[in-house]
C-alpha cells in the first residue's frame, strides 16, 4: 500500500480526498500546515504528497521548497484559479504537478496514479536495470541504470518529470522538439495550454545543468520551434 501525505488547512477538503484515494487502496497520512506535513515525513515513508499551497503557518510553496532539500518524490500542489503564480512558483522550485480547486477528485486520482507511475519507472522504489544505459554529451552524463545525472562528474538532482525531460532530449540530442511534443510524450496527455508547464520544467533543468543558465551550453531553444540537447 502506498502512501499519500495530504496537507491542506482545510480539513473537509483532506478528508474528501482521503475517501477517494482510499478507495483506490492508497493509505492517506493527514497534515493541516506545513510544518506539521515536514514532521510526518520525517516519521513516515511517502511515496507522493499533495500539498495545499495558501495555508497559515508554513505555506505549499515554501513546503515543497523544503521537501526538495532531501526527496524527489512526487508532488502534486493545491491552487485556487486566482494563484496562476504560485503554481508557476510551485512547479519552479520542484513540485511535479498541479490541480485547480474546485478540482474534480477523479481528475485528482488519476495524476496522482500518474505520477506514481512515473516515479516507480524511474527507479526510485529501488528498482534497478541488469545493463546499463548511458548516455553522454560532453560533460553531461545520464546513467539511466541508477537514473543519475552528472555534469563534469558533478551529481544532479532533479525531480522525476526533470529527469523524464532531460532523458528525452538527451537520448534524441540534436532533434528538436516541440513544447507540445515534450508535454504529450512526457505527460501522456494531449498538449492543451501546456507552455508555461513545459517551459518552468526547462528552465529549472537549465538552472540545474548549466554554469549559465542564459548563455546554456547544452539545453538550447530554437526560437519559434522547441528545445533540443546540442550535441556535443
Amino acid at each position: 500500500m502506498q502512501n499519500i501525505l495530504v496537507c491542506d488547512d482545510d480539513k473537509e477538503i483532506v478528508d474528501a480526498i482521503d475517501i477517494y484515494l482510499s478507495s483506490e487502496g492508497f493509505h492517506v497520512i493527514k497534515a493541516y500546515d506545513g510544518y506539521e506535513a515536514l514532521d510526518l515525513l520525517e516519521e513516515n515513508e511517502v511515496d507522493l504528497m499533495i500539498v495545499d499551497v495558501m495555508m497559515p503557518g508554513l505555506d505549499g510553496i515554501h513546503t515543497t521548497r523544503k521537501v526538495r532539500e532531501t526527496s524527489s518524490i512526487p508532488i502534486i500542489i493545491l491552487s485556487a484559479k486566482s494563484e496562476d503564480n504560485d503554481k508557476i512558483l510551485g512547479l519552479n522550485i520542484g513540485a511535479d504537478d498541479y490541480i485547480t480547486k474546485p478540482f474534480n477528485p477523479l481528475e485528482l486520482v488519476a495524476r496522482v496514479k500518474s505520477q506514481l507511475r512515473r516515479y516507480t519507472l524511474l527507479g526510485n522504489i529501488n528498482q534497478q536495470q541488469e545493463n546499463e544505459h548511458i548516455f553522454k554529451c560532453g560533460g553531461l552524463q545520464i546513467n539511466d541504470d541508477n537514473k543519475e545525472v552528472t555534469v563534469d562528474d558533478e551529481l544532479i538532482k532533479l525531480t522525476p518529470i526533470e529527469y523524464n525531460i532531460l532523458l528525452l532530449l538527451v537520448r534524441n540530442a540534436g532533434k528538436v522538439f516541440s513544447i507540445d511534443e515534450i508535454y504529450e510524450q512526457i505527460w501522456n496527455e494531449e498538449a492543451i495550454g501546456a507552455d508555461n508547464t513545459v517551459a518552468v520544467h526547462i528552465r529549472h533543468i537549465r538552472e540545474k545543468i548549466e554554469i549559465n543558465p542564459r548563455e546554456p551550453r547544452y539545453l538550447k531553444v530554437v526560437w519559434g520551434v522547441g528545445y533540443k540537447i546540442e550535441k556535443q
